[in-house]
């Protein structure tokens, strides 16, 4: 015997080990509840509450709970740490015998003489479900450690296997609608949740108890026949198979048919055309068997498999819970590896380089070797699949067949009146099963999904053929050749006129950019076209452009740089007719010449700049007049310098269209345009142009010397003709507008047009992402400002400023092509083995989750060591970079989430820590702050440090009420320092002589509370608070609407839709 317990009462009735902690708890025939320490022999508390005996007992987990039930028929949940019953379950009729939680769902079992077993839910503390079938007292009822039973023991001589997987689907698993249907109409006609699966005979007397073993398929009984009985349940969970032989040639009816061949085995697959592999669960194992059914090869499992799949001859893929395996057979190997959700379905293409996972609610594609290729995220379950004879793979949810490319791109086939199973694809015949089991045949349209095959596979014939004989339209078809880089293609889909002007413009298209401005005849678009046609070095549209916007600054320059003198020297006097002196001016300065300049300076007034512009040119004539008007007010010029006159450099090509890149014309040109003029011109070659095709425009108005309004616009020029004089405008001689200009006269024989600029990687960037790193890494700092501020609540980003800019400049390198050109950035992608070529991955980032994990454990070191100054900085760095960091996995997403928790602790505890030092002159709100940090959620080596501080400042103050429960915690905490155990023993022996607080505190360890992050004060249970959306922590309601005072980020009280760091939320 290692430790005897004495108490007083009549009876031991129920005993429940704690699993982590050295206690023990025993339920007497009392009503009394016990909790001992069984190290050091004392009790720790007791709970008395029942009203007459205590038969059962038993703690939780991972909770600090405990329930139990008793002669009263209550069945009550405990929590040991606030020393009181939360709650009561009511419903036995009779006394409760045993009560246990399970080891997983948040259930209770519990036996009694009322002959029934109930099964509560602690959490809605509801009963959801009641086992009948026993016909006497059912003396006990437990959980099977990791399957979906219940075993119980009854005084009718009887011990039953309940199965509770339909319950447990219900109340746990997610239900679609067509399950919760199915669910409301087994409730209302009398469905069952757990039925009875097993009813063990053998005993001649009632029954007291029985148990699972931990680990092997066993059932252990006792009973008052003073027998102990072992029972196998190897059979209850283990599958067979069974093996067919079917005849190739039809049988008569006469014919025997030969009995199918049996075995054990989790699943089944044929491997060669003579052999098959079995799976064996228990050993994890697959058995290799010929169609004798005779074992001819066994091997070991790489991984802890449920199931195996068809991989191709010899292969076998394995699944497991977070992977797939292919495994090898014949040389035991593993061919490859790929983390996923749980796979329901496999399903390989016609040539086996293919493989689709389709499970609840994703389709993954991979190679042979399980190479990633793309997933497909549904919200709705998926159903089935098949792959078609192109390598489309089409797949079945609830309500719609889809389809789904090798690339990834997916969309919809059509809606489904009726829940389907696809087996098999053949052209545009889909063959499927009804949930009656009937096979059907669906007639699809399959042109949206093999013209976008085409393009992938750069089947432009295909293309070609679709795209005159198919009625693609839509947006979702132009939005989707825009982003594939075919807007050239989608330009033959649309009519609207903005529409086409955008897309040939994006295409590069000049001449179907210009019809389209005709039509639309808009400012801006004159602008853009401007602009394109510039950047192609098409001077004539150029020209058109800024003549239909009358935009005279840029047509002066335009026929400065082009060398067109004459044209400049008549913008000179269009410039005069307007009364723009500046115009004027610059025109006169473009030209070179300096007789206008001055004649312009001496008419605005300007007459030293005119006298001087007239001497330093040698314009002696001028020069002697203006001196007479400025008399003695003659500038003085500069000694020693020798003028010179300022003429603009000439252009090396004075005329016609820049000379374009040679980039060979795309391969849907020509078939387009020919398409575009009609059938019967499609043999006749393609005109004049680049494009194949003439730009027809109407000739713009002429403006002659005599109607200056074309040219200045409406009432510009208009003047009273009755007045004598008047502008008299006859005599000036203007530029005439020039026609709507065509292609380069020199592209009649080229095939070649300009290139379309590609889009910055930045940019592909932000559009592809919703994250607030990979904006930030792209460098638009006010979109990732705006993300995280909808996602966080965060307002303060002064913290995150250095971080930005790490982040950016991390997601760019930069080089330098030669010494005298600029340096040239270059953007950084995350590195994806599987990822396509031609697709741009996401950015490379310098923040990582891993980097996190190591600041968290230096945090820790420093909390260890008492530096809690550089502990709270490694913390603040931790939560302020957590909002920039991206992780792939939802398993990753969890931990980012918890980490913020763990962190947000650590902070608002170490700032409460270093303030209370600062307040040696307060020692009652030292106590105060002391006690409050030993209720943050620490580790339990920095909780025992925090407790003892907090313990010795009480006692030293001579709170010894709260002295002692300090105490009392510290050494629930099994302190592995044997001189604090001896220290928090001494402190609570004193105490309990005096359980009294010299001076009160606001502070109250019976009822939970949470520490407010800025006034440091107790917020308890049921008072109002606000929170902060990104750590969480908790404030008095006065604070809502600032800063919060732990993390310095987001408003309390902000609403927020949560973090966001990691592309598989928002698929």
């Amino acid at each position: 015997m290692l430790t005897k317990f004495e108490t007083k009462s009549n009876r031991v009735k129920g005993l429940s080990f704690h699993n982590k902690r050295p206690w023990i708890l025993a339920s007497l025939h009392s009503g009394v509840i016990q909790l001992w320490d069984y190290r050091i022999g004392t009790l720790i508390d007791r709970f008395d509450e029942h009203e007459g005996p205590v038969r059962g007992v038993h703690f939780h987990k991972s909770q600090p709970l405990f329930v139990s039930g008793g002669d009263d028929y209550k069945i009550k949940v405990w929590n040991y740490k606030l020393h009181r019953c939360l709650f009561t379950l009511m419903g036995h009729l009779d006394y409760i015998r045993t009560v246990e939680f399970h080891h997983e769902y948040p259930w209770i079992v519990s036996a009694s003489d009322d002959q029934t077993i109930h099964i509560w839910n602690w959490q809605s503390r509801t009963c959801i479900s009641v086992l009948t079938g026993h016909n006497h007292y059912v003396m006990c009822a437990s959980f099977h450690p990791k399957e979906d039973l219940v075993v119980s023991a009854s005084l009718d001589q009887t011990v039953r296997v309940w199965d509770t997987a339909a319950l447990r689907k219900k109340t746990v698993s997610p239900a679609d609608d067509i399950l919760r249907l199915s669910q409301l109409n087994g409730d209302i006609f009398g469905g069952v949740d757990a039925v009875v699966k097993y009813v063990l005979e053998g005993h001649d007397r009632g029954v007291n108890w029985a148990a699972f073993h931990p680990n092997l398929p066993l059932i252990v009984s006792g009973a008052d026949d003073r027998q102990v009985k072992f029972t196998s349940i190897f059979v209850f969970l283990s599958a067979q198979y069974e093996l067919y032989i079917v005849q190739k040639d039809s049988m008569s009816r006469g014919d025997m048919v030969q009995e199918a061949k049996r075995g054990a085995g989790g699943s089944a697959v044929f491997i060669a055309r003579n052999r098959f592999a079995v799976l064996d669960r228990s050993s994890n194992q697959v058995l290799v068997k010929n169609l004798k059914n005779e074992v001819v090869k066994k091997s070991g499992l790489p991984i802890a498999t449920d199931a195996i799949f068809y991989a191709g001859t010899g292969n076998v893929l394995c699944r497991a819970d977070d992977k797939v395996v292919i495994f090898d057979l014949q040389q035991r190997l593993v061919v490859g590896e790929l983390p996923t959700t749980f796979v329901k379905y496999v399903v390989w293409s016609s040539d086996m380089e293919t493989v689709a996972l389709l499970s609840k609610h994703a389709v993954v594609i991979a190679n042979k070797r399980l190479v990633h290729q793309c997933t497909l995220h549904e919200t709705i379950r998926v159903k089935s699949g098949a792959w078609d004879d192109n390598g489309v793979f089409i797949y079945s949810t609830l309500n719609h067949m889809k389809y789904c490319l090798p690339n990834g791109d997916s969309g919809i086939i059509k809606t489904l009146d009726a829940q389907i199973y696809i087996t098999k694809i053949a052209g545009n015949i889909v063959f499927c099963l009804d949930k009656d089991g009937k096979n059907s045949a669906m007639i699809i349209d399959a042109t949206e999904y093999m013209f976008k095959l085409s393009l992938l596979k750069k089947r432009y014939d295909q293309v070609m053929s679709m795209i005159r004989n198919s009625q693609l339209c839509g947006q979702a078809m132009i939005a989707y050749l825009q982003q594939k880089g075919f807007p050239e293609v989608a330009l033959h889909f649309v009519k609207d006129e903005r529409t086409r002007f955008n897309l040939a413009l994006e295409s590069g298209n000049i001449q179907i950019a210009v019809a389209s401005a005709k039509e639309i005849n808009e400012k801006d678009h004159w602008y853009r076209l401007g602009v394109e046609a510039l950047r192609q070095g098409n001077a004539g549209i150029v020209e058109y452009a800024y003549q239909r916007t009358k935009n005279f600054e840029r047509l002066s320059f335009l026929y400065l740089i082009t060398g067109n003198l004459d044209k400049l020297s008549k913008m000179l006097k269009i410039a005069e007719v307007k009364n723009d002196v500046m115009g004027q001016f610059h025109n006169a300065l473009y030209l070179g010449d300096i007789q206008e300049r001055v004649k312009i300076l001496e008419t605005t007034g300007h007459i030293p700049l005119a006298y001087i512009t007239a001497k330093v040119h040698g314009l002696e004539d001028v020069v002697a007049r203006l001196a007479i008007d400025l008399g003695d007010n003659l500038p003085s010029l500069p000694d020693g310098k020798v003028p010179s006159l300022l003429m603009p450099p000439s252009p090396i090509s004075c005329s016609g269209d820049w000379p374009l890149l040679r980039v060979m014309r795309g391969v849907f040109e020509g078939g387009l345009e020919n398409m575009a003029r009609g059938t019967g011109e499609e043999d006749e070659e393609a005109g004049d142009g680049d494009w194949g095709e003439e730009l027809e425009m109407v000739d713009a108005e002429d403006f002659q010397n005599g109607d200056v309004t074309a040219v200045l616009g409406d009432g510009e020029a208009e003047g009273d003709n009755d007045e004598e004089g008047g502008w008299d405008l006859e005599d000036l001689d203007l530029p005439q507008e020039a026609d709507t200009p065509r292609a380069s006269p020199t592209g009649r024989s080229t095939v070649f047009v300009a290139p379309t600029s590609g889009m910055p990687v930045s940019q592909i960037w932000m559009q592809k992402s919703s994250l607030a790193a990979e904006h930030v890494a792209a460098g638009n700092f006010d979109t990732a400002m705006r993300l995280l501020h909808r996602q966080l609540g965060i307002k303060n980003f002064s913290p995150l400023k250095a971080m930005f800019l790490d982040l950016h400049f991390g997601s760019q390198s930069y080089l330098r092509a030669v010494s005298a050109a600029s340096v040239i950035s270059l953007a950084v992608e995350r590195w994806n083995e599987s990822a396509s070529p031609n697709v741009r991955a996401p950015p490379a980032l310098v923040f990582s989750f891993s980097q996190l994990e190591e600041k968290l454990k230096a945090g820790y070191k420093a909390t260890t060591a008492g530096k809690f100054t550089e502990a709270l900085k490694l913390f603040l760095m931790i939560l302020r970079t957590i909002p920039l960091i991206v992780v792939e996995t939802r398993r990753e997403v969890d931990e980012v989430k918890e980490l913020i928790i763990i962190v947000k602790e650590y902070v608002q505890g170490l700032q409460m820590e270093l303030k209370r030092r600062d307040m040696k002159s307060d020692p009652v709100r030292q106590q105060e702050l002391a006690a409050y940090f030993t209720h943050f959620n620490l580790q339990t080596p920095h909780l025992r440090l925090a407790l003892l501080t907090a313990m010795t400042i009480c006692y030293k103050a001579k709170n010894f009420a709260t002295a002692a429960n300090l105490a009392k915690r510290l050494l629930e905490t099994n302190p592995q320092v044997e001189d604090h155990a001896r220290k928090a023993r001494q402190v609570l022996q004193a105490s309990e002589r005096n359980m009294n607080d010299d001076t009160q505190l606001s502070y109250d360890f019976r009822n939970p509370f949470v520490v407010c992050g800025a006034t440091y004060v107790p917020i308890y249970q049921g008072q109002k608070d606000g929170s902060c959306p990104y750590c969480s922590a908790r404030f008095v309601p006065a604070l809502e609407g600032q800063i919060c005072a732990v993390c310095d980020l987001a408003v309390v009280g902000a609403d927020a839709s949560g973090l966001l760091c990691s592309s598989s939320q928002i698929r």
